[in-house]
């Protein structure tokens, strides 16, 4: 019994130390304190000339940059995005749609600038900024993308 006792008062520790909200959903929790920080990220996306991609996180070799400064997390995201698009035969003429999360919305000045620049010769995607409690792997900025294959 003290063995659970103990697992639990660590449990507490490190969810108060990463800032778990207690107001999140069991599912949600693990997701955010997973090690490999897996993301609620579905496989679906159906038979379309559309391209989904989601949880586009600042990462390098797998390891999510959270502590980089946000010009270099956002530019880490484009970089990424840009990568997965050209996997794709694609290219940043064919975003459709691109959400931002950001978890510290004093960033938006930051995020408009790397946007700004990344889009500066094809016509801007319509964009929504949202702002988030937590990213996984303590990132500051997450994308996801709708683009088209045409």
């Amino acid at each position: 019994m003290s063995q659970k006792i103990a697992a639990q008062d660590d449990r507490t520790d490190r969810e108060n130390e990463i800032s778990i909200s207690e107001s999140l959903s069991e599912e949600s929790k693990r997701q955010r304190d997973s090690i490999d920080n897996v993301g609620a990220f579905g496989a679906r996306t159906g038979e379309s000339d559309l391209i989904f991609f989601q949880g586009i996180l600042p990462e390098i070799n797998g390891t999510i940059r959270g502590s980089e400064p946000i010009d270099d997390q956002i530019e880490m995201c484009l970089d990424r995005l840009e990568l997965m698009l050209e996997n794709r035969t694609a290219s940043l003429a064919d975003v459709m749609k691109v959400e931002i999360q950001l978890a510290d919305a004093d960033a938006a000045a930051a995020v408009d600038s790397a946007y700004k620049s990344r889009f500066d010769d094809v016509a801007f995607p319509p964009r929504t900024v949202v702002g988030v409690c937590s990213l996984p792997g303590g990132a500051d900025v997450q994308l996801d993308v709708i683009a088209a294959e045409e």
